[in-house]
């Protein structure tokens, strides 16, 4: 089963009230995430996950300059104020972009079940990333989402048991759902989204 195969699920990353979101933590999920792109099987999501990959980098490279003043990625981004460079800024809120349109995308498929996926993505792309892409990117998007598989062959390909599938996707969900909403709020309480 894929979520058997991940490092981390987003259940398991720890977020304090005070302090946010854990960074090495949320790093780990983040990379299981991508991987669920590998599952769509189609080299048109290659530009999604090499997108969160180059920006989930940016992250952990900020990360690692100082572990423990970077701790959660509020204090990461706070860490960045006033420089010139905020290049794991930048990275994290476009890949809580992405992890919003996937979220969303997933969301939908499971309140419809009878609904392909290549629909679920399709509206999930216009209500999250479309309006932050420019008119060169847009048509890349939109054939990755015309490119999706079959759902029923991307659910068997999730696990055998299918009751079993849906109830780990819709807590893994849940528990994404609430990490993007965190950042959100923070991006948008801090400003921390301005000039970008």
């Amino acid at each position: 089963m894929y979520f058997d195969t991940v490092k981390r699920s987003y259940e398991d990353v720890f977020i304090d009230p005070e302090k946010g979101i854990s960074t090495i933590q949320f790093s780990e999920a983040t990379e299981g995430l991508v991987l669920l792109f590998d599952l769509l099987e189609s080299s048109a999501f290659s530009i999604v996950q090499n997108d969160m990959n180059g920006n989930l980098k940016k992250i952990q490279t900020k990360y690692l300059t100082d572990t423990e003043a970077n701790d959660t990625l509020e204090h990461l981004v706070i860490n960045e104020q006033g420089q010139k460079k905020r290049e794991a800024t930048e990275g994290l809120l476009w890949l809580k972009r992405g992890l919003e349109f996937t979220a969303v995308a997933l969301r939908r498929s499971i309140e419809n079940p009878d609904e392909e996926l290549s629909i679920s993505f399709t509206e999930a792309y216009k209500i999250t990333l479309k309006k932050f892409h420019g008119m060169l990117i847009r048509p890349v998007f939109i054939l990755a989402m015309k490119a999706c598989p079959y759902r029923a062959d991307f659910y068997k390909k999730l696990g055998e048991d299918q009751e079993l599938v849906q109830q780990k996707l819709a807590a893994w969900l849940t528990a994404l759902e609430a990490v993007v909403a965190r950042l959100n709020s923070f991006y948008e309480a801090g400003g921390h989204d301005k000039g970008f």
